[in-house]
């Protein structure tokens, strides 16, 4: 089998290289700019202007997530048939009908069902647009500097990722107060043109030719990796989903500022730590991830004042940063090359079904506890997180370690 992506990992640490990934992952930041923008404001509008209860605020967030599930195995089979750059356009696409369908959404106040109905078709396609560019993007970039980089490249796009939210979010709240939730949608809409504009003189990386495993063949190597994952992104959507009205039971104000302080810690985490994969391996830093985690979100809900959340939003952040990419790695090594592109789709699905779930659960425990709770039981699922990842890491040692074993190398050069 033609090895698809150069091996050479000589330009790790050079700054041409790294300049390489950040002019690709720079469509996911577009991305999730335009996630981040109405992330903070959707809920409080469905809730308070169009009068809906908060489970419906919270699935009307979810419902983003659905999407993304659904459409992530044909993320993922169209990156590696059709190749990365033409799942990132699709995906810009995707942003720009986003937008537009919530510009007519905020028109359509003044009649409840069909702004909703208006703002749920948005969500939905502003999901697809997240499988398309985040998948496309990870692959593309993969494509362009090696596969020796793969780490580098996740993290320099969950870096794109959770900027992009940490402005995002500040961003739509300070428009929305004062232009309105129409000024949202144009600007998602501007966003979307604008990335299409400069996606397309940019060179596709190889289409890789070699043995592809169907997706529910994939999906099952990465199932265990996966729900590592989604335990631990239960904490993200705790926070993406309810801080607002959880700020606002408590009558504290700049809820969105929770957002803003998760972004900015994961993204120095990434930044601070992106080479500890390599070092100590991928299951070892998720396993340190989510024990700080668990203690950003214990801190959350035991907060009495602003300033304790705020410290719990910036462990979250600190500890989910390096999840993804620390279980991701050792996802893909588990299959053939050509495959790669599902195996990341298939693993993000689990991220996909955590955040669509975490909406419509978060507000039936907020209804039946408190808007505190929530973060308890984020804490919780993060702990389950912790100890999965150690039974992966002791099978992932057993295997190496047996008479005759033939595993790929992963993430920490053992396997």
């Amino acid at each position: 089998m033609a090895e698809p992506y150069p091996s050479s990992d000589a330009r790790t640490t050079s700054t041409p290289l790294t300049l390489q990934i950040i002019s690709i992952v720079v469509f996911t930041f577009l991305a999730y700019l335009s996630i981040g923008i109405p992330i903070a404001v959707v809920p409080g509008y469905v809730h308070n202007n169009l009068g809906f209860s908060s489970v419906v605020a919270g699935a009307v967030i979810s419902v983003q997530y659905l999407s993304t599930f659904v459409t992530r195995a044909m993320a993922g089979r169209m990156t590696d048939v059709l190749g990365a750059k033409k799942t990132v356009q699709r995906g810009l696409v995707g942003c720009t009908i986003s937008g537009v369908l919530l510009t007519l959404a905020a028109l359509a106040q003044h009649w409840p069902w069909a702004s909703l109905t208006l703002m749920v078709l948005s969500r939905l396609a502003l999901g697809t647009a997240e499988s398309f560019c985040a998948t496309g993007s990870i692959m593309w970039g993969i494509g362009r500097v090696g596969h020796a980089n793969n780490a580098k490249v996740i993290s320099w796009n969950g870096v794109c990722t959770y900027t992009a939210l940490a402005v995002g979010a500040p961003l739509g709240v300070l428009m929305e107060n004062a232009m309105g939730l129409v000024s949202l949608g144009v600007l998602v809409t501007v966003i979307g043109i604008v990335g299409i504009v400069l996606a397309a003189p940019k060179p596709d990386s190889p289409i890789i030719v070699g043995e592809r495993l169907p997706f529910f063949s994939v999906f099952t190597k990465v199932l265990p990796h996966g729900m590592g994952l989604a335990l631990g992104s239960a904490g993200f959507g705790s926070l993406a989903t309810f801080v607002t009205l959880y700020y606002a039971s408590r009558h504290w104000p700049n809820a969105a500022l929770t957002l803003s302080v998760f972004g900015a810690m994961f993204v120095c985490s990434r930044l601070l730590f992106s080479n500890a994969i390599r070092a100590i391996g991928g299951f070892r830093v998720s396993i340190i991830s989510l024990l700080v985690e668990a203690l950003g979100l214990f801190l959350v809900w035991q907060a009495s004042e602003p300033a304790v959340a705020l410290l719990g939003a910036a462990l979250t952040g600190l500890g989910f940063s390096l999840v993804f990419p620390g279980l991701g790695v050792e996802a893909v090594a588990l299959v053939p090359p050509a495959s790669r592109g599902a195996a990341l789709s298939a693993y993000s699905v689990f991220l996909d079904v955590a955040l669509g779930i975490t909406g419509p659960l978060a507000g039936w425990i907020a209804t039946g506890f408190s808007f505190a709770a929530v973060y308890l039981f984020a804490c919780l699922a993060s702990l389950l997180g912790v100890a999965l990842c150690f039974v992966l890491y002791q099978r992932s040692r057993a295997a190496v370690l047996s008479p005759g074993a033939n595993v790929q190398k992963g993430s920490d050069g053992r396997r």
